[in-house]
Order: C-alpha cells, then structure tokens, then sequence
C-alpha cells in the first residue's frame, strides 16, 4: 500500500496538470465500474460518450444514463471533500445526496428505508437492521468515522460498516465505495475501482464479513493488486510527457 502512496505522490509532483486529465479519466472508470455491478447496463465506452460529449446512448434506460451523470458528479464531490481534515458526522448523506437526488421522480424516492430487508447469502439467510434501529447505527457510525482517522484499514472497515446498516433504499453499495474512496484519496492513495468482472469476489467478501466468517484481508489485496496495476500504467504515462 505506501508503495501506492509513493506512485501517486511522485506523479502529482511531476505534472499536476498531466494528473489532474489522469485524474478524470480514472473517475470516468470508477463511475463505470460502481454503477455496472449494481447492474447499469452501459459499457466503458457509452459512461465516457455521456459523461464527456452529453451524448445520449440510444436503446439503454435513461435511468441508466442519469446514474453515470449523477456517480461522476459524486466522485468530483469526494474529490472536494478531500480538502477537509475529517468527514464530518453528515459527510455519508452528502456523498449519497450528490449521486442519488437528480433526475426523474422515481430517483426522488431514494432515501432511507422504510422496511426491513433481508437477502439470502451463500452462507445463510442475513436480516439487515430494522428502520427504527438506523437513526442510532448512523449516529454511532458517523462518530466513528469522525474520530478513525484517515488510513487504508478505515476504509475498507467504513465500507463495510456502512453497507451492513443498510440505511437506504437503493445506493448503499455505491454510497459505501464513494465513501471508501474519499477515505483512501485523504489517506494519498488512489481510489479503488471494482470492476464487474471482481463482482462475484466482491460479493462473496461481503457476505463472509456479515456472517462473521471473513476478513478483509482478501479484498483489500485484490484491491491493492488493481490499484497497482492502475497506479504504473498512470505513472508510466506522465513520465512520458
């Protein structure tokens, strides 16, 4: 992970500039890969055609369209909250409200939950808390968050206390990896892309961790192994211009 530290630093350091368009880009693939697990149907290609030229992908949902609007401008968000020293108590509802609050009526509705939700898992059936239970869950979350500091371990663990509150409709995955992602950019680290073809892996560490049977270590060195790859290929390109 520091060597990841190291990259980033040394590439801002060569050419803000050159890293601030790398920058971009990196966001454009975070959007894409944030909204297509949670099964947004555009590819790589149709996110960066709306996203940069506002062109209108024909055949595919204008929800579909609207959430890769909506995640970029999340992620700009993160990126602006990195300036402050620590989230403050409501920086999960901002983060949320910056991708989920635009659009039609439909998207309007997405808030906090209002029923309980329960999923079957490979390792059993798991019960998310109830609504009344949220309030306090994200009170104590929220004075956690504000007082763990900024490091790659208190990401990943954000990540996932957030997911197992469960404490919206629709959007706590996304919610929980802009979240994670705003931690590790305030840590010097590059933020983390999971990409559709990791979901299954994804998927699986989430639902050990909710059983109590896994730990975090799996996924944060798949994650360490993309940043990486991610992180030379950025370098190597500044270094050339």
């Amino acid at each position: 992970m520091e060597e990841l530290r190291q990259l980033v630093h040394q590439a801002g350091r060569r050419s803000p500039e050159a890293l601030a368009r790398l920058e971009h880009h990196y966001d454009i693939e975070l959007t894409y890969t944030s909204n297509a697990i949670e099964g947004n149907t555009l590819s790589a290609v149709e996110t960066t055609l709306i996203i940069e030229k506002g062109i209108a992908v024909g055949g595919k949902p204008l929800s579909d369209r609207l959430e890769a609007l909506d995640h970029y401008d999340a992620i700009r968000y993160v990126r602006e909250l990195d300036g402050m020293k620590r989230p403050s108590p409501k920086v999960t509802f901002a983060i949320f409200t910056a991708w989920s609050c635009k659009g039609p009526p439909r998207r309007l509705l997405v808030s906090t939950r209002i029923l309980r939700v329960r999923v079957r898992t490979e390792t059993g059936r798991h019960t998310f808390p109830s609504p009344p239970e949220i309030p306090a869950l994200m009170n104590d979350f929220a004075r956690w968050l504000v007082s763990a500091g900024n490091a790659p371990d208190v990401a990943f663990a954000a990540h996932m206390r957030l997911v197992d509150i469960h404490p919206f409709n629709d959007g706590n995955g996304r919610t929980a990896r802009l979240l994670m992602n705003l931690i590790l950019i305030r840590s010097g680290y590059p933020p983390i892309a999971v990409r559709p073809e990791d979901r299954p892996e994804y998927i699986r560490a989430l639902h050990q961790e909710q059983s109590g049977q896994g730990t975090n270590a799996s996924g944060e060195s798949q994650h360490c192994s993309r940043s990486h790859t991610g992180l030379l290929t950025i370098h190597d390109s500044i270094r050339c211009q």
